[in-house]
């Protein structure tokens, strides 16, 4: 999104300079099923659970399969894209795909305007825990230790004010240090459940946050209890870290589902467009004034090839 506004994509042709600083977080994300079509058994390897499942079910129900994500051209869409295409699953052929904001997701899915979401947490452990679905996939099974959310800010104001931008930063690396820690994961849950924030359940957002979540359609709880998606730290190193490599990943997936206009026709103008966007400099400022050790400062700008669920490997240098 970062990119796109910045090339005008989605500002109605106005261009707005944006700059990435920060990832925010690893994870997180679900794609739920209603019992609607419990017996389908929807995992993230269809292919091996539901094979021909969304054929039959266009067909005896006469129309097609709707699935629902919460914004237009941003991850929660690139996710349930990627998973339908992942398991040779058309997105644009053989499900009708729709717009849907996050917190009407439970009643969507009582009322049958979805037969599948794919969002955030606590939306998806809330659909579970109130047995209204399941979870059928998360995102740390399509591609582990995937990139979530970020933090953009816009150019002008970064150039204006660099100084208050890298306390900005010094706040956040603080922020996800403190959240990674396992200790702090109920303080967490008891504030975000509030009537300020999210209003819901403290229970649902101690399972979103601390794990394990229940799988397919028998509910079954992950085999390795995770701690809830990571801010800080990953197997693949520092989460915070604004790689490039993860920025031009998806770039190039918005190339590839046609979200970004035009045409972008070599690598080098890719890695242009992305290099203008992402910008390291800040953060590494930040976390030297913060104190992080170097060793958790990354040196390059990839983290070199990414594999998903479906084989894929992805190669930065040359995507």
């Amino acid at each position: 999104m970062p990119q796109m506004i910045s090339e005008g994509a989605i500002t109605n042709g106005k261009k707005v300079p944006m700059v990435v600083l920060a990832m925010l977080m690893s994870l997180g994300n679900g794609i739920a099923a209603s019992n609607q079509v419990k017996d389908g058994n929807l995992s993230v390897n269809l292919k091996t659970t539901s094979p021909g499942f969304f054929e039959t079910f266009n067909q005896k129900e006469g129309r097609k399969f709707k699935a629902a994500y919460t914004f237009p051209k941003a991850n929660q869409e690139i996710w349930i894209r990627y998973w339908l295409a992942g398991n040779g699953v058309n997105p644009d052929k053989a499900v009708e795909l729709l717009k849907v904001p996050a917190p009407e997701t439970l009643q969507g899915m009582k009322n049958g305007t979805m037969e599948a979401f794919s969002t955030g947490d606590p939306w998806p452990s809330r659909i579970t825990r109130d047995n209204i679905g399941h979870l059928a996939a998360t995102t740390a099974q399509i591609w582990k230790a995937h990139p979530e959310e970020y933090l953009a800010v816009r150019a002008d104001w970064v150039d204006k004010n660099p100084k208050a931008a890298v306390a900005l930063l010094r706040g956040l690396i603080g922020a996800q240090m403190w959240l990674d820690k396992p200790e702090n994961k109920d303080e967490v849950a008891q504030i975000l459940s509030s009537r300020k924030w999210y209003n819901v359940p403290l229970p649902v957002l101690q399972e979103s946050l601390k794990g394990p979540y229940k799988l397919g359609a028998a509910g079954t709880p992950e085999n390795d209890p995770r701690t809830g998606p990571p801010y800080w730290a990953s197997e693949r190193g520092t989460i915070s870290y604004p790689y490039k490599s993860l920025t031009l990943w998806f770039l190039i997936e918005s190339l590839r589902r046609k979200f970004y206009p035009g045409t972008v026709d070599t690598i080098e103008q890719a890695k242009a467009i992305n290099d203008k966007v992402t910008r390291e400099d800040l953060w590494r400022q930040a976390a030297k004034e913060v104190g992080v050790l170097e060793q958790h400062i990354p040196t390059s700008s990839s983290r070199g090839k990414e594999t998903f669920f479906d084989g894929v490997v992805y190669d930065p240098e040359n995507p």
